[in-house]
């Protein structure tokens, strides 16, 4: 099998050094199919599977296009927005945008990433300012719009990233918003996971007679994935949960919850079973989001509960294991979800904990991927109970305390209210049982209460 070289893809030699200063030498299939029909003008539809490289499949050749517009001058108007690309969350619009910027590096181009959950007014004179390329979510960028802090009208390419979940998110009104104020005469790219219906309904209101190009089957798992299904009580799962985090080898784990509730709670909770967990959802604001996922990247971290929405543009290197804690009602989030691990070429695992209740949303997943997981029936581990001796052998000294028993609450107690402890710190038995009938000259001036 003959391999191709970024330099056999006719890529500048401004871009090619920053990719070789950031170690890549061989394009992915979908770079290698993608970037000589962008350079060709052809609009584009792409199917490809999380963690395939598409980032670069769609950036590298747009920053080609664009070089010739490149300018030392400081005036706004020589640096106007030519290329767009739209994407779903704020965590891959940065992610995006640093690609972006590290393949630009050796170039005179701009590049900036606008989205919401923070100062719009902080955003506003870099957009001034002027920009070629222009990351966003669809909302942050039609408040610009409104506010006339950025023009489209001379764009030249539009991207839109992982479109699927664009439609999931209820973006398709944004979407014609936007689209509706873009030049009729543009290269339109889009990228998606899945081909629905929906998704070739959008496809014909912005490309006009799009290759298709797609790197695996549709709809399809990455093989070098391991999947497995534990068939699990509701209220068990926290106990299966724990019990597999404790017994993994894997360093850094992402486990997904369908609500933010559940995933804040169940941090929590991994926390106090001695665990490094911490959550990232939507109620975070964006700043404690980044926090969070430096601390995840960098290791301090090493239990990340997410959302579909919070963890979609999440992108960690060689990520080990994705658990379900809870699987998605939509099959296709499934792929997206366990996605996240297995990423270029490495292996990955894949567990989900699935409830009786669930196990329609497990009919559903296998039919999509084609093919059925292994599962295996949780039980729960059993308390190890060591042999005392009888009261009678025991030694004078331990027949005077016995340690109150406890009984653990079930997996939605823990949720349902906070954590209180059973034993109680109170006045000594004796005064509980038989109030002191002593005057209270007699009681210690310590204890006296004050009249």
């Amino acid at each position: 099998m003959n391999t191709i070289s970024f330099a056999d893809l006719k890529l500048a030699p401004e871009l090619l050094r920053a990719l070789t200063e950031s170690g890549y030498t061989t394009p992915t299939p979908i770079q290698a199919q993608a970037i000589p029909l962008v350079l060709e003008n052809n609009d584009l539809m792409a199917g490809a599977q999380t963690g395939t490289g598409k980032t670069a499949a769609f950036a590298l050749p747009m920053l080609q296009k664009l070089l010739p517009h490149a300018s030392s001058s400081t005036s706004p108007a020589r640096h106007p927005v030519r290329a767009l690309i739209l994407v779903p969350t704020r965590e891959l619009a940065i992610q995006v945008e640093e690609s972006v910027k590290a393949y630009a590096k050796h170039t005179k181009l701009r590049s900036l990433v606008v989205f919401g959950g923070v100062d719009i007014k902080t955003q506003t004179p870099h957009l001034k300012s002027g920009v070629e390329v222009l990351v966003a979510t669809p909302g942050r960028l039609l408040d610009h719009l409104e506010q006339k802090s950025v023009q489209l009208n001379q764009v030249q390419m539009l991207v839109l990233d992982e479109a699927d979940r664009m439609l999931d998110m209820g973006f398709m009104p944004d979407l014609k918003r936007i689209l509706a104020l873009l030049p009729r005469t543009r290269q339109s790219l889009m990228f998606s996971a899945t081909f629905s219906d929906e998704i070739k309904k959008l496809s014909q209101d912005f490309l006009i007679y799009p290759t298709l190009i797609e790197v695996a089957r549709s709809n399809a798992s990455n093989d070098n994935i391991t999947q497995k299904v534990f068939l699990v009580e509701s209220s068990d799962k926290h106990a299966q949960l724990t019990q597999l985090l404790q017994g993994s080898d894997a360093t850094q784990v992402i486990v997904f919850t369908k609500t933010k509730l559940t995933a804040s709670r169940l941090a929590r909770q991994l926390q106090r079973d001695g665990l490094a967990a911490d959550a990232i959802h939507g109620d975070k604001s964006q700043s404690e989001r980044i926090q969070v996922l430096d601390a995840f990247k960098a290791g301090k971290v090493s239990v990340l509960i997410a959302t579909d929405v919070a963890a979609r543009g999440l992108d960690i290197d060689s990520l080990p294991m994705v658990i379900n804690y809870e699987i998605p009602h939509a099959a296709e989030d499934y792929v997206h979800r366990i996605g996240r691990t297995g990423r270029a070429g490495a292996l990955g695992k894949a567990i989900s904990l699935v409830s009786p209740e669930e196990e329609k949303y497990l009919a559903d997943i296998e039919k999509l991927i084609k093919k059925e997981i292994d599962k295996e029936r949780f039980v729960p581990a059993q308390p190890v109970r060591v042999a005392r001796p009888a009261r009678s052998e025991q030694p004078e000294h331990h027949r005077e305390y016995h340690a109150p028993t406890h009984k653990k609450p079930s997996h939605d107690a823990w949720f349902d209210k906070p954590y209180e402890p059973s034993i109680s710190v109170s006045a000594p038995v004796k005064q509980a049982e038989e109030p002191s009938n002593k005057p209270k000259a007699q009681i210690p001036a310590l204890f006296r209460r004050s009249s």
